[in-house]
């Protein structure tokens, strides 16, 4: 899931320019990080990264709804692409819907 959502991002207009190109592999870990821990897996994440502080670690992004938006579109495509049974489905998503809004930080 995570590997589709990074392969979208370097073509994509709204999301590409906050990715820099040489971090993308490194942020697409460090997502895959974030989420194993958070669904119950190993705490490499915690054990690199310290708590993740979502809203302090993305403030230097300006993410507005669009932004966001565009972030659920592409992330809910890399859901269906990853085909997970529906019970995943429906703990992921919310989730992940929920994260993107609470990280909006401006109104433009």
């Amino acid at each position: 899931m995570v590997a589709a959502f990074y392969r979208q991002i370097p073509t994509d207009d709204v999301l590409g320019p906050m990715y820099p190109p040489s971090d993308l592999e490194e942020a697409e870990r460090r997502l895959a990080d974030f989420l194993i821990y958070r669904f119950g897996g190993p705490d490499t994440y915690i054990h690199e990264r310290g708590q993740p502080k979502l809203r302090m670690r993305h403030m230097p992004f300006s993410i507005n709804r669009a932004a966001r938006d565009r972030w659920v579109l592409l992330m809910d495509a890399a859901i269906a692409e990853a085909r997970f049974p529906e019970p995943v489905v429906g703990a992921v998503k919310p989730f992940l819907h929920d994260s993107a809004t609470f990280l909006i930080n401006t109104l433009d």
